[in-house]
């Protein structure tokens, strides 16, 4: 699709100062995609091998509270872990990364031990051994949900990014382009056709002054 333009000079000059900026601003996009994909697959690649550490602990922690529950009461299970000796508080603060803000988590503790207010005598050596588990992975945990996050913002950026350099790329340039070109053309046939014009008003003067020559020099039948 062209753009519609008056084929003037002062029209070209802005469609040329427009062009260079749409040339810079697909230039800066591109390397800012390019460099938001670079730190996307670090991401992603930390992610994973973060997730791949976690999910054989995690199934150990989630094995141990199954036995516990065989073993166990359930009701008296969930009596123990209602009240916790320690609390745990996530804090959320955000940075800039790559003009995307991205969380960071931090979790604050307190409290004496990671174990319940239970009685030992009522619950087996499973259920500690599962808490155990679980408070260590806490803040692999959180770097993890931090990593996933950050490369769910990072990816809808590069998709908007990529649809703006495509913007730039496939439409607005290319009409830029096209109409640079018409106001060209249209500029050269206008200064072809006052050459023409020009050329011919000189013809014109040329053979008007020929003629007046004619017209002062004497016949010379006329003087004998």
């Amino acid at each position: 699709m062209e753009i519609r333009v008056n084929p003037t000079r002062m029209e070209l000059k802005k469609l040329q100062a427009r062009y260079a900026t749409a040339r810079r601003g697909h230039k800066l996009l591109k390397d800012k995609c390019d460099g938001l994909m670079q730190q996307f697959l670090e991401i992603v690649r930390e992610a994973r091998r973060l997730r791949a550490e976690l999910e054989p602990k995690l199934t150990a922690a989630y094995a141990s509270f199954a036995a516990a529950g065989a073993v166990s009461d359930p009701k008296m299970l969930q009596t123990a872990l209602l009240l916790p000796r320690k609390s745990a508080e996530v804090d959320v603060t955000f940075r800039n990364r790559m003009s995307v803000n991205v969380p960071q988590f931090s979790a604050e503790t307190g409290g004496e031990t990671e174990l319940c207010n239970y009685g030992f005598a009522f619950t087996g050596g499973s259920i500690d051994a599962a808490i155990l588990t679980l408070s260590k992975l806490r803040e692999p945990m959180l770097r993890m949900a931090q990593l996933e996050k950050e490369a769910m913002l990072m990816a809808d950026e590069i998709e908007r990014t990529r649809r703006r350099v495509n913007a730039l790329e496939h439409i607005m340039i290319p009409q830029y382009l096209a109409g640079i070109r018409q106001i060209k053309l249209k500029l050269d046939e206008n200064e072809r056709g006052n050459i023409t014009r020009l050329m011919k008003v000189k013809d014109m003067m040329l053979a008007a002054q020929m003629q007046q020559r004619k017209d002062f020099i004497p016949d010379e039948s006329d003087a004998e």
